[in-house]
């Protein structure tokens, strides 16, 4: 059971992190709007990989969205680097938001060996 409350605090703590990315992405000036556009846009894209990937069946495809998963949770964290380096956010802000992400790429991380331990028992008493 510990899977599906696995899943449930990657959704629950993605979550989180958008709508405090919201308030956090006002600061940025007007010439950076790809830039926020691309931070909001990949946020709200690995919540939805979170939601197919808890639907799919096939662990392929599932491993597959769960490591598209971890990349662009990669990428949020390269553009909070950015946004600190250029001084759109604060050391606080930064810090915190990395912690988020990486309490979150740790669970995707447990997620995935789950599943294929899973895959792995499914194929022995097949």
């Amino acid at each position: 059971m510990q899977y599906r409350t696995e899943k449930f605090l990657i959704i629950k703590n993605m979550k989180k992190f958008i709508l405090g990315l919201e308030t956090m992405l006002v600061n940025f000036p007007r010439k950076e709007f790809l830039t926020k556009d691309m931070i909001y846009k990949d946020a709200l894209k690995v919540l939805e990989l979170v939601f197919i990937a808890n639907e799919i069946e096939d662990i392929k495809e599932k491993n597959h969205l769960q490591i598209e998963i971890l990349a662009k949770i990669n990428m949020l964290d390269f553009y909070l680097e950015r946004a600190y380096k250029k001084k759109y956010i604060n050391e606080k802000q930064c810090l915190n938001k990395s912690n988020e992400l990486e309490a979150i790429s740790k669970m995707v991380y447990r997620w995935i060996k789950y599943s294929i331990q899973e895959s792995k028992s499914n194929e022995g008493t097949l």
